[in-house]
């Protein structure tokens, strides 16, 4: 995949779910701050009919000890006409008059307003009613020359009854006016107005905690719960027990100490359905984008591969081909010893491109567990010394040395001597491999418990963290900045990994840049 290409898909996957994240947020404030707009509406509307309901409740006691007292009194009230009006109308084709009468008559039971506590004048403490008549005249004229008699109507419908509006303007003026003198515990007490807003507040689905208190002239009431603390965000109020002036001298305020947990609850269930779906679109690019990195990664190690193999392919079938033109030379053909040299030259680049093909072979094997791996008892120790013959012949062309520190009292364990021994070798390779001047190895055995612990310890190069962790990764190789400046494959240690796990053991690197590795290997005793 082209660089700039996955650069830019990278760029493009993460913006989007950048914008996912973004819309997300947006949503989630979006919603709070309606859900604030809702909850504001329905309090404004909850403290505005326990406004309501308090007036209403004094209006009707008011009304209800009034109308008590005058039944109590038993006495026949003074009627007194305070209106009167007449209204005629007259039909000259029919020739019927018709006058229509209406009085006002305000009755007087004699309340005194001692009977309220109060020093008020007793004019206020009246009923009014009123009184129709509607007189009909057939075929007579009421006129200047007749209206000193007296006429009798044909028809005469009289109808009477309460002034209901006037009774209650009268009312509503005597109970505001009385109220206004009334100290304010005797109006409301804590216990109904409290009642009175938890009701009112869960028929509109809030129910949250809550705190009120009344206000007179801007100063604190006794009337007021035991928790109420003002506070500007979360805090509604309203005026209540208006005057015959329309003034208002108390204030109602309620405050929701837990308002934003409130709000919150309500989205509680979509925010965490938000919040796994953005979860699982993170986990899914996290594992997509891992995955491409991977790939990536993959393929340039497979090209590495490729072209480390064909590396090591062509130097031997270079000298193959050169000492096969030596051999067709006329000069040598006769020659037998030049003759047997080159053609040992052939056998032994021959035999190192079957053992490059072999070491691959054996990897894919191990990957598919199609390897027999039939394990006998055996002395790690002679297992170690005969590696060490094996790279012996590479040890004397860079001149160096390893030195066995054999301190192990129990040597018997149950491997695989040909691949126990190919994995030795390995390590010693590498080790040898990445010693940039004269190797310098030493390998010592221990007994840890029933284990037995293999060190190989280097001088050379080293590796950083991350080559550590990834060592033992197929086709892994550490970049040195020449491609081939150290021959590999990056098959060796993981195939030395593969198979120290199929004994039941465990290898692992500790390594410092610049100051050599130490190859660790522990493999279980025969007991």
């Amino acid at each position: 995949m082209n660089k700039l290409f996955f650069r830019l898909l990278v760029l493009l996957m993460s913006l989007s779910l950048i914008g996912i994240i973004l819309v997300q947020v947006y949503w989630f404030n979006t919603s709070f701050k309606n859900n604030d707009e809702q909850f504001k509406f329905h309090v404004k509307q909850v403290i505005g009919n326990v406004a309501d309901k308090l007036q209403k409740k004094e209006f009707y006691s008011f009304f209800n000890k009034y109308n008590q007292i005058k039944d109590s009194t038993g006495k026949i009230p003074k009627k007194e006409d305070l209106l009167e009006f007449y209204y005629v109308q007259r039909n000259t084709k029919t020739n019927k008059t018709i006058v229509y009468s209406n009085s006002i008559i305000a009755e007087d039971y004699s309340i005194s307003s001692s009977s309220f506590n109060k020093k008020f004048n007793n004019d206020r403490f009246k009923n009014f009613s009123s009184r129709r008549t509607t007189e009909i005249y057939n075929n007579n004229a009421i006129d200047k020359s007749n209206m000193q008699q007296s006429l009798l109507p044909d028809v005469t419908i009289e109808k009477s009854g309460n002034l209901e509006v006037l009774d209650k303007a009268q009312m509503e003026i005597s109970y505001k006016d009385l109220a206004s003198a009334t100290p304010l515990d005797e109006r409301v007490s804590n216990e109904d107005l409290q009642k009175l807003l938890k009701s009112e507040l869960e028929s509109y689905g809030v129910k949250t905690k809550f705190e009120f208190g009344i206000y007179g002239n801007g100063l604190s009431t006794k009337i007021k719960s035991n928790g109420f603390k003002y506070d500007k965000e979360n805090t509604y109020s309203i005026p209540i027990f208006a005057d015959n002036e329309g003034n208002n001298k108390y204030e109602l305020l309620v405050t929701f100490p837990h308002k934003k947990k409130f709000l919150l609850s309500e989205l509680v269930s979509i925010t965490i359905l938000s919040i796994v779906f953005t979860l699982i679109i993170l986990i899914a690019y996290s594992s997509a984008l891992n995955q491409l990195i991977r790939q990536r990664h993959i393929s340039e190690i497979k090209t590495d591969f490729i072209n480390n193999m064909t590396h090591e392919f062509k130097t031997p079938i270079a000298t193959i081909n050169l000492a096969l033109d030596a051999i067709k030379n006329p000069k040598i053909i006769d020659d037998k010893e030049k003759v047997f040299k080159y053609l040992q030259m052939i056998r032994d680049e021959n035999k190192r491109m079957h053992a490059q093909v072999e070491n691959v072979l054996r990897i894919s094997k191990l990957e598919k567990k199609e390897l027999d791996i039939e394990k006998e008892s055996s002395n790690v120790e002679e297992v170690i010394n005969d590696a060490i013959e094996h790279v012996n012949l590479i040890l004397e062309d860079r001149e160096g040395t390893i030195t066995s520190h054999f301190n192990a009292n129990r040597t018997s364990v149950l491997i695989n001597e040909v691949h126990f021994t190919n994995v030795i070798v390995n390590v010693l390779e590498n080790a040898i491999k990445y010693s940039p001047d004269i190797p310098e190895i030493d390998v010592y055995t221990e007994n840890v418990k029933d284990m037995i612990l293999i060190k190989v310890v280097d001088k050379g190069s080293g590796m950083s963290k991350v080559a550590q962790k990834r060592v033992f990764e197929k086709f892994y190789r550490e970049h040195t900045g020449d491609l081939h400046n150290v021959k590999g494959h990056g098959l060796g240690l993981a195939y030395v990994k593969r198979i120290v796990e199929d004994h039941h053991g465990q290898v692992y690197v500790e390594s410092e840049k610049g100051k050599g590795s130490t190859f660790i290997i522990k493999i279980p005793l025969i007991n």
